[in-house]
């Protein structure tokens, strides 16, 4: 197939059509329908072969809008090819002219050229092959314009006589072959008068019959004995027979009943997405900014419950819903935001499982080097991992396709299509006014409308996609993205992945984070806002923390001062702690309390025998001894200020804690045993790779390189060639050609001398076969070296891998 065949005229392929694009269009193509360049075609008719393959052309259509897809569905049930008129009218109906279908056809029509959907000039518009099959009526697959097939198409099976007798019916003079009587039954369907006569004739009851059928399924059931008014419409072909008992509404005598319309209701038009409610963009700001610190707050909160080692990882990976809810309650949430969080911090390579024979989840190393960055920098970077992530909290608690539970954490909760919906949910609030914020149903309209076959392979109302948006609103204030359910200024500059606006806009807005704590005489200390991590990492040893929120209340207890002094500190040490960081005085009560457990502290020593008590204080053993709750430490006397028990260590503190003394562990020295939490680590651990929807969005230097490589190849299979002698002739057009060694060795050598281009046939080590075009500069030691057409560059071949030569014919 050659470009000459056609030059000036219509092409007669899309093969064809796409040699006539430019390299921007081509590019388009390719850009929009990245799966084509898997591996890149070797030439256009390649490309033209792939975009038309059964995969590729439902992944296109999955991607357009309603409107586009209308356009598709109109051209799959109109003449093929259709002029651009016989389109707008399938749209918009006969004789009617819509402002809103006029605007948008051209624009609709544009994006299925562009993606190889369509081709033709506008008076021979024609869908591709594959794209008609699947749009097209049949009778196992309805058309989504509730068609039926037409008269020539059900007829098809239908015995002459039979087809002269429904002319007759219809009133029309019988022809001499069923052709052309089924041109003539097509022609009066088609006849807006004469059909309109005709069923002004047909019985008041007809119309009920086809009132059901008009606007689909055109197919219903008739009996051996059918009424009188359907016996009317089978006489007239109104009704065909597809099968014993089924008839269906010919497509022709429907799209007369619907005015000429394809679609009961056309949707040229996106749905609006306005804003509902209108807030300062100052207010928007701070409420998101108040909300990012939260969940920076939040995130810290998650991690340091898991510091010492977090929740067990289940045999088929995830977190159990037993260890959910309880970093719930920790968290102080509900399940699914507690899920979240999880996730968000999985996702930014916080959080991941440790890998040893006990697996639990623990925080990542770079979860430390993240502590030490500024908070807006922090922010950055758990927002930017959410954006990208593909991984969903959402779908977690639910069941996949073979029964299986989806866990927290666990395999299956990747959807390819969730950073594409939560960009373009973003991008629909970015597009409103400063402040602005939509109902969140007229933002889940409008996706469904950008792309309805999802949306219907999905199940309707709750599909996937509207659920990732639902969950992307959510998702987007309890990060703060947004704040009011408008899009805050630093979400405007993630959106354009904007680092370095992202933590300028930010930063200023952020609560510094303060070096003091109010102390009150009821024991508790309040926090009026976020504390330095110094001051808040001591305090969450020294007390505990009541209740969260704008202000943070601590409460001191004999036990967390007690956790205090295992920590290592000294009574001193803790009320000269307390000063230094309160803006009010150490009240009485507060001060007694350390004092009081301090004095208490250590003057049990607990070591292990298995374990062993000891006391100066004998008084203090035979207290101990006479207490019934000591009976299940099995304690035994061993000396007057020593006693051994059975039980562990460990388990030998908290018994006698419990009973109301304030033991400390000793060495093996008689050394007080100083206790820190040891901070648990998982080795350094990658975040999870998003898993792409199909191929990645080539760039745009792979997109260059791609057109250049077909165009090469495009050239080096239809250049035209010499006719070469008939012992030696190259193969029929598209093979490769085959010459001698002697042949391919005079034809390099005279094509160097004449500077002439050869094309070539040529055999990789892989055992690939390509064709090439080279103008040879060179033909030495068994290798030919020269401009490769094809490549665009210099390349030197082996002599032994060419499989023929031919010289191009002259242009």
């Amino acid at each position: 197939m050659t470009t000459e065949s056609t030059a000036g005229g219509t092409p007669r392929t899309l093969a064809e059509e796409l040699r006539r694009r430019a390299d921007d269009s081509l590019a388009a193509l390719l850009r929009a329908r990245a799966d084509l360049l898997n591996p890149v075609p070797g030439d256009l008719t390649q490309l033209a072969t792939r975009a038309g393959t059964r995969a590729s052309v439902v992944r296109a259509l999955e991607r357009l809008d309603t409107f586009a897809l209308q356009t598709a569905e109109a051209l799959a049930v109109a003449p093929d090819p259709a002029t651009y008129g016989q389109l707008e009218a399938l749209l918009a109906g006969d004789g009617e002219h819509d402002p809103d279908i006029a605007a948008a056809l051209p624009t609709a029509l544009a994006t299925l050229r562009e993606q190889a959907l369509v081709w033709g000039a506008d008076d021979r518009l024609r869908l591709v092959r594959t794209a008609r099959e699947l749009l097209a009526p049949s009778p196992g697959h309805p058309s989504p314009t509730g068609l039926g097939p037409t008269v020539a198409e059900t007829v098809s099976g239908m015995s002459p006589g039979r087809v002269q007798q429904l002319l007759e019916g219809a009133g029309l003079a019988p022809t001499h072959d069923a052709v052309s009587a089924v041109a003539a039954l097509t022609e009066l369907f088609q006849d807006r008068t004469r059909m309109s006569a005709l069923l002004d004739e047909a019985p008041a009851d007809a119309f009920e019959v086809l009132g059901r059928l008009t606007w689909g399924p055109p197919y219903g059931q008739v009996t051996a004995q059918p009424a009188p008014h359907v016996r009317w419409l089978l006489d007239r072909g109104l009704l065909l027979p597809t099968a014993p008992g089924t008839v269906v509404l010919p497509r022709e005598a429907a799209l007369h009943l619907r005015g000429g319309r394809a679609h009961r209701a056309p949707s040229p038009l996106p749905p609006p997405v306005e804003a509902t409610a209108t807030h300062s963009g100052r207010v928007v700001d701070a409420t998101a900014a108040g909300q990012a610190y939260t969940a920076l707050a939040t995130v810290e909160e998650l991690l340091k419950d898991w510091d010492e080692g977090g929740p067990m990882v289940l045999r088929a990976g995830g977190l159990s819903v037993r260890d959910l809810k309880r970093t719930a309650v920790a968290l102080d949430v509900s399940e699914p935001v507690a899920a979240f969080w999880i996730e968000l911090a999985h996702a930014a390579g916080l959080v991941a499982s440790d890998g040893e024979t006990d697996e639990r989840y623990a925080a990542t190393p770079a979860y430390d080097d993240w502590l030490e960055q500024p908070a807006a920098e922090r922010w950055r970077l758990i927002a930017t991992a959410w954006l990208a992530a593909t991984r969903t909290p959402g779908v977690a608690g639910s069941r996949d396709t073979k029964d299986r539970g989806l866990s927290v954490l666990g395999p299956h909760l990747d959807r390819s299509a969730a950073p594409e919906v939560r960009r373009r949910v973003l991008g629909l609030l970015a597009a409103l006014p400063e402040g602005g914020a939509p109902a969140p149903t007229a933002v889940l309209e409008r996706l469904r409308w950008e792309r309805p076959l999802r949306a219907a392979a999905a199940g309707g109302p709750d599909d996937l996609r509207a659920r990732l948006a639902q969950w992307t609103l959510n998702e987007a204030e309890l990060l703060g993205v947004t704040g009011r359910g408008a899009l805050s200024s630093h979400g405007r500059a993630l959106l354009a992945g904007d680092d370095a606006l992202v933590v300028s806009t930010l930063a200023p807005l952020l609560p510094e984070p303060l070096d003091h704590v109010l102390l009150q005489a009821d024991l508790t200390a309040v926090a009026p806002g976020p504390l330095q991590r110094p001051l808040a990492e001591m305090l969450s040893v020294l007390a505990d923390v009541e209740s969260k929120g704008g202000a943070t209340v601590y409460r001191f207890t004999a036990g967390s001062v007690r956790r205090a002094l295992d920590a290592g500190k000294s009574a001193s040490d803790l009320q000269a702690f307390l000063a230094a960081h309160s803006r009010t005085p150490v009240p009485q009560p507060l001060s007694y309390l350390i004092d009081d457990v301090a004095r208490r502290h250590g003057h049990l020593r607990i070591g292990a025998a298995s374990a062993y008590v000891r006391c100066d204080d004998e008084s203090v053993l035979g207290e101990i001894m006479a207490d019934k709750r000591a009976q299940g430490l099995r304690l035994r006397r061993l000396a007057p200020t020593v006693l051994a028990a059975q039980a562990d260590p460990g388990a030998l503190l908290d018994g006698l804690r419990a009973m109301g003394f304030a033991p400390a562990a000793e060495t093996a020295e008689g050394d007080v045993l100083i206790t820190r939490a040891l901070s648990h680590r998982t080795p350094p651990r990658t975040a999870p790779e998003p898993v792409p929807e199909g191929p990645r969005a080539p760039d745009a230097k792979l997109l260059a390189a791609a057109v250049r490589a077909i165009r090469a190849g495009d050239l080096a299979s239809t250049a035209p060639r010499k006719p070469a002698p008939a012992a030696s002739a190259a193969g029929a057009a598209g093979e490769l050609p085959r010459t001698t060694a002697a042949e391919t060795l005079a034809t390099m050598q005279a094509a160097v001398l004449t500077g002439d281009a050869l094309w070539i046939g040529y055999v990789n080590a892989e055992g690939a076969a390509s064709q090439r075009v080279i103008a040879p500069i060179r033909v030495e030691g068994g290798f030919v070296t020269g401009f490769d057409h094809t490549a665009d560059e210099v390349r030197t071949y082996p002599l032994h891998r060419i499989t023929g030569v031919a010289e191009l014919a002259d242009e």
